[in-house]
């Protein structure tokens, strides 16, 4: 898969963005950046992004200097998107469609909005506040991810002393045969695991589309497991004939 984008979080806190236009649309995005944090300035002042709303002429203009901007409806012209944001402090989820639907990214934005629980956040720091014991306890990064993954299997209760509990995380390997090409066939443990992975092996004939459910930086090997793959979790895939 190319995502032709790579998905970040900038922080805008105190720094300068440029907002050139007006109405309703503008006036949505400014309430988008101070919230952010972010200082609105004029085209006349420097800045490394911007947002435009119908024109043309500044988005030209702010390109050549290097400035990367936004330009409201118009995807094809656009060097970064702004998603649909979930907002439980400290944690956001963002979801983004490449400019394609707005509308879309809404609906999916109200879905997570019902789904995610409130206290979202308040676990998030947590597990920072807990970062020093959770890596005393897993020095190991492939150990530690298994070791959260395996506590947030529930958000209820004291994930930290969870993720403390876990037994000694082992390299494992899991190996599955598909059944089907379509990634939403998938079972809920064949995804649960692609998701954990630190690594994927696959034969020639698994799709991209069920690999791509795999973790973004997971590695993807063509071939069969070896006997010692290495650390964290291994997934072995192949197609049933």
């Amino acid at each position: 898969m190319s995502w032709g984008a790579l998905p970040v979080f900038m922080a805008v806190q105190g720094r300068p963005v440029i907002l050139i236009g007006s109405g309703e649309a503008a006036d949505a995005k400014r309430r988008l950046l101070e919230r952010a944090g972010a200082v609105v300035v004029d085209e006349d002042t420097v800045a490394a992004l911007a947002i435009v709303i119908d024109d043309e002429a500044a988005i030209a203009r702010l390109k050549a200097r290097g400035v990367l901007v936004n330009a409201v409806d118009r995807p094809e012209l656009c060097d970064f998107t702004l998603p649909a944001i979930v907002d439980r402090d400290p944690v956001l989820v963002a979801v983004g469609t490449g400019g394609a639907s707005a509308g879309l990214a809404a609906a999916l934005r109200q879905r997570l909005e019902a789904i995610l629980p409130a206290g979202l956040g308040t676990l998030a720091t947590d597990l920072h506040a807990a970062r020093p014991a959770i890596r005393a306890r897993w020095p190991d990064m492939a150990a530690r991810r298994h070791a959260i993954a395996a506590a947030l299997d529930t958000l209820d209760g004291d994930v930290v002393a969870r993720v403390l509990a876990v037994e000694t995380a082992v390299p494992q390997t899991l190996r599955f045969t598909l059944t089907s090409p379509d990634p939403d066939d998938l079972t809920l443990r064949q995804a649960r695991a692609l998701a954990g992975a630190e690594r994927v092996y696959h034969c020639a004939d698994v799709p991209p589309a069920i690999l791509d459910r795999a973790r973004a930086d997971a590695a993807r090997i063509r071939g069969s497991a070896p006997a010692d793959p290495g650390a964290g979790l291994t997934i072995d895939l192949d197609m049933a004939e």
